[in-house]
């Protein structure tokens, strides 16, 4: 009987236009959970860069904690990413959102030239130096293109991206829903997820494909 493995999941927040995509993250836990792996919901304590109304999609002036809008996800179970050590851990897993982009890195206002929140690099840098498997879910996949470089993703079909990630040093590899590269070398495994115009169960199908390959990498 393999192993069971222990998760660490990064959330940027709730709500896929300013935090985590909650349809990926659920269906990340619910993924892992399924493998009878365990998992620790991790999330910077930092500022949102804003808030969005998901009713109207418009911006509301308000501020909100990235850590405590990813607590509505973990229902209370998370611990900021400060506390975060590769040693605890086989696997870190990145769910999506536009959230990955505003709080986690700045990837939506700066393009290539983003920068990376330094616990989210440490975090990616100490497990890849570890040689542990990281999967990465719809645009964050970004994250891991700019830590790394060197390194085989995919964020589905879009030419921008594609492009973008190219300029970071990364290869592109064009998927359709529920599909995932693997990269052997760097053990990292990404999905393009809502980087798709995709349906609740190509999420649910990816996260699997996604869970099930990293486990296959430790």
């Amino acid at each position: 009987m393999k192993t069971k493995k222990k998760f660490a999941v990064i959330l940027a927040g709730c709500g896929n236009r300013d935090g985590a995509e909650i349809h990926e993250s659920v269906m990340t836990l619910y993924a892992i959970a399924r493998t009878d792996s365990s998992y620790t919901v991790f999330a910077p304590d930092v500022n949102q860069y804003h808030v969005i109304n998901h009713y109207t999609g418009q911006p509301t002036d308000e501020t909100r904690n990235v850590l405590v809008e990813s607590a509505r996800i973990a229902r209370g179970k998370i611990r900021p990413l400060s506390e975060f050590n590769a040693q605890n851990f086989d696997i870190l897993m990145f769910a999506g959102g536009f959230g990955v982009a505003k709080n986690l890195c700045t990837y939506a206002f700066d393009g290539i030239d983003c920068t990376v929140n330094p616990e989210v690099e440490r975090a990616v840098i100490s497990m890849h130096s570890s040689r542990k498997p990281i999967g990465a879910l719809c645009i964050s996949p970004v994250i891991l293109a700019k830590v790394l470089g060197n390194v085989s993703i995919t964020m589905g079909q879009d030419q921008t991206s594609i492009k973008n990630i190219k300029a970071m040093g990364a290869i592109h590899q064009t998927t359709h829903a529920r599909e995932i590269v693997i990269d052997n070398e760097n053990k990292v495994v990404t999905s393009p997820c809502y980087m798709l115009d995709s349906s609740i169960v190509d999420i649910a199908e990816g996260a699997m494909n996604t869970v099930n390959a990293l486990i296959e990498l430790t």
